[in-house]
C-alpha cells in the first residue's frame, strides 16, 4: 500500500516527498487532472470543492495527512476540475451535467467501472449529481457540508447563510491572494501563520481572481433539490455544526431529500474535511465505506529517530542576508527531503534550520545522516546529526515519547559534521559494516540515566 506518496520534480527524476504522479485525460475537449494514491481494495473517487491545485496542495501537512488516511482503506482517485488548478481554463461557463461527467471520464481512465465517489463545496455537487445520473457506475456517496441549494431563500431551511456566501464573495473581489476566505470557511487556521502563508500562493496557483469567482457564481447558482431524491446509493452526508455558510438545518436538509442517506454531524467550524478534527471524520467515512470501525492505531512502535541541525547557522545567516540565506535554507531542505525518501524515512517535523524524521531502522537511518551531511557540504554547509532507537508514540502524524527527548538531546551533544549515536544505536547495526569511535558517557537533559555515545566513523 502506497501511504507516503511521492513526485517527479520538474529538474529531475529523483522522487521526494509531495504529490503522487499527476496524470491527465480528455473530457470532452478538456483535459482534466488526476492523481491516484494508495492500493486499498476499495475505490474512492474524490473531488477537492471550489478552486485547487493537485500538486501544490500536497505541500500543506493536513491535505497530506488526509489523503494518506484514506489511501490506507481505500485506492484514492482525485479528481481536479475543469477551470482550475492543472485542468484546462475553460471560457464558458459548464453545466453541473458537464462537470459531473468529468467524474466519469477520469474513473473510465483509471479503469474503475464502479467505485464510492465523495466531494465537498460544488465537488460534493458534481458528486450527487453523478450518482444520481449514473447509478450503476456509484457504489456510495459521501458529501461534505452540503446544502440542497445556494441561491436566495425560499423562506425554507435549505439554502445556505447568505452574510457567509457575501462574506466570501467579498473576499474574493478584494482580497484573492491574500488567505482571507479562511476567515469564513476555515476559521480554526485562519490566524495560523504557516497555513494562511501557504494558503496565499494556493489562491493564487488554483485561479486567477477572475475565475475564481466566476467558480464562486457558479457555486452560487447550484440546486440539486430535483437531483436528490433519484441518488439510489447508500449516502453519508458529514457536517460539522459550527460551519458558518452551511446552518445545520440546511445539511440536514440535504441529507433528507435523498433517500436513506445517513447524516453525521460532528463539531467543528471549518468547511474543509483536512482542517479541525480530520480523524473523527475520516474514521466516519471509513467505517461507512468498509462496513468496519477503523482500526486502531498500535500507540507504541519502535522506531529511529533522526535530528539535524546546521552548524552555525545564525553565523551564516548574517553573513550571507536574508534573501541568499532563505535561498541557501530551500536548497538545504530539498536536499534532505530527497535523502529522507530515498532512504525510506518520514519527515515529521521541521523547525528552523533543523530536521525531525523516524526510520525504520537504525542502518538506514545512519546512512541517510551521512548522505545528508556530505550532501549538504556541496551547498556550503555543515549538519549534526542525532540518532537514536527507542519506543515511540504515534497519534494523528505526531511522534512522541521518550525516544524523541533522547534524540533531541544527542544531536546537542554531537560536534560540526559529525553522526552520533546512542549506544542502543550501535548495538542494533552490529554486522553492518558501520564502524564508530566512542565518545563517552553523557548525562542528557531531563532524560534519565546516563547515556553512552558514539560518533559514525566518516
Amino acid at each position: 500500500m502506497l501511504l507516503v506518496p511521492t513526485r517527479l520534480t520538474a529538474c529531475d527524476d529523483t522522487p521526494v516527498p509531495g504529490a503522487p504522479t499527476t496524470l491527465y485525460v480528455r473530457s470532452g475537449d478538456v483535459d482534466l487532472a488526476y492523481q491516484i494514491v494508495g492500493e486499498g481494495p476499495l475505490d474512492f473517487v474524490f473531488v477537492p470543492g471550489w478552486a485547487w491545485n493537485l500538486e501544490l496542495a500536497w505541500d500543506l501537512e493536513e491535505i497530506a495527512r488526509f489523503f494518506e488516511r484514506t489511501s490506507r482503506f481505500a485506492r484514492t482517485v482525485i479528481v481536479e476540475k475543469r477551470g482550475v488548478g492543472l485542468s484546462d481554463r475553460v471560457s464558458d461557463t459548464p453545466t453541473l451535467e458537464e462537470r459531473a461527467d468529468d467524474i466519469r471520464a477520469v474513473m473510465d481512465a483509471a479503469g474503475l467501472t464502479r467505485a464510492a465517489v465523495g466531494g465537498w463545496f460544488d465537488g460534493g455537487a458534481m458528486a450527487a449529481h453523478f450518482a444520481a445520473t449514473h447509478p450503476e457506475r456509484v457504489s456510495a456517496l459521501v458529501v461534505g457540508n452540503m446544502a440542497p441549494r445556494v441561491g436566495p431563500t425560499d423562506g425554507g431551511t435549505s439554502t445556505l447563510d447568505a452574510a457567509a456566501l457575501d462574506a466570501i464573495a467579498d473576499r474574493i473581489t478584494n482580497g484573492w491572494g491574500e488567505a482571507k476566505v479562511l476567515e469564513v470557511i476555515a476559521p480554526s487556521v485562519a490566524h495560523d501563520a504557516r497555513v494562511v502563508t501557504f494558503w496565499r500562493r494556493f489562491e493564487r496557483m488554483s485561479a486567477t481572481p477572475n475565475a475564481a469567482a466566476a467558480l464562486f457564481r457558479w457555486n452560487a447558482s447550484i440546486d440539486l433539490r430535483p437531483v436528490l431524491p433519484a441518488i439510489q446509493a447508500p449516502t453519508l452526508v458529514l457536517h460539522r455544526s459550527g460551519i458558518r455558510l452551511v446552518p445545520s438545518d440546511a445539511a440536514r436538509s440535504f441529507a433528507g431529500m435523498i433517500p436513506g442517506a445517513r447524516f453525521v454531524e460532528q463539531p467543528g467550524a471549518d468547511m474543509y474535511p483536512f482542517f479541525g478534527d480530520c480523524s473523527a471524520l475520516v474514521d466516519e467515512l471509513e467505517e461507512f465505506l468498509t462496513g468496519a470501525p477503523p482500526a486502531t492505531e498500535t500507540p507504541l512502535v519502535l522506531l529511529t529517530v533522526v535530528f539535524t541541525d546546521i552548524v552555525g547557522s545564525t553565523t551564516r545567516a548574517a553573513e550571507l542576508g536574508d534573501v541568499r540565506w532563505r535561498d541557501l535554507l530551500a536548497s538545504h531542505h530539498r536536499e534532505i527531503r530527497r535523502l529522507i525518501a530515498r532512504f525510506e524515512g518520514r519527515e515529521i517535523d521541521t523547525a528552523g534550520d533543523g530536521f525531525f524524521a523516524t526510520f525504520p531502522g537504525p542502518a538506514r537511518a545512519i546512512r541517510f545522516a551521512c548522505a545528508a551531511r556530505d550532501a549538504v557540504r556541496g551547498l556550503g554547509l555543515e549538519i549534526r546529526a542525532g540518532v537514536h532507537t527507542g519506543e515511540v508514540e504515534r497519534h494523528d502524524g505526531e511522534v512522541t515519547g521518550l525516544a524523541v527527548h533522547v534524540g533531541a538531546r544527542v544531536v546537542s551533544l554531537a560536534g560540526d559534521g559529525e553522526v552520533l549515536v546512542t549506544s542502543t544505536v550501535k548495538e542494533l547495526v552490529l554486522g553492518s559494516g558501520i564502524e564508530f569511535e566512542d565518545r563517552g558517557v553523557h548525562t542528557l537533559k531531563g532524560v534519565p540515566d546516563d547515556w553512552r555515545l558514539f560518533a559514525v566513523r566518516a
